[in-house]
């Protein structure tokens, strides 16, 4: 098993990814590119402190289908919304620094889906 401080550490840290979402979120002014950035960060740093904690190495990457992939490689149990998280890969580079046009993230929707992989992670962390 893995040094479990650094599991709680990306959990920790995804928590508070998750709460910019939800600050973000209601400014209308922010745009989506902000918002999504945190959100695709929490779902990042959610993944790999499970990977961390079945002591699974992983790259050091921003590509959520690629640590999905990991995930059932290792024979680990996906997250909820597994199939719609990769969605959110394009905020982590390209969207950040307006490389491509966004708009139209469901904040709310996103919100909720952080909020079921933290309680997933959390579940397979303890």
């Amino acid at each position: 098993m893995a040094d479990q401080s650094i599991p709680r550490l990306l959990l920790e840290s995804a928590r508070q990814d998750e709460k910019a979402v939800a600050a973000l979120s209601s400014i209308p002014d922010i745009g989506d590119a902000i918002v999504g950035f945190h959100a695709q960060q929490a779902v990042e740093k959610a993944i790999k402190a499970v990977l961390s904690s079945a002591g699974i190495a992983f790259r050091r990457t921003h590509d959520i289908a690629e640590l999905l992939d990991i995930l059932t490689d290792s024979g680990l149990p996906p997250p909820p919304q597994a199939e719609t998280l990769d969605e959110l890969n394009p905020y982590a580079v390209e969207a950040r620094y307006g490389l491509v046009p966004i708009s139209g993230l469901d904040r709310q929707k996103v919100g909720i889906t952080i909020g079921q992989l933290l309680a997933w992670a959390e579940m397979r962390i303890d």
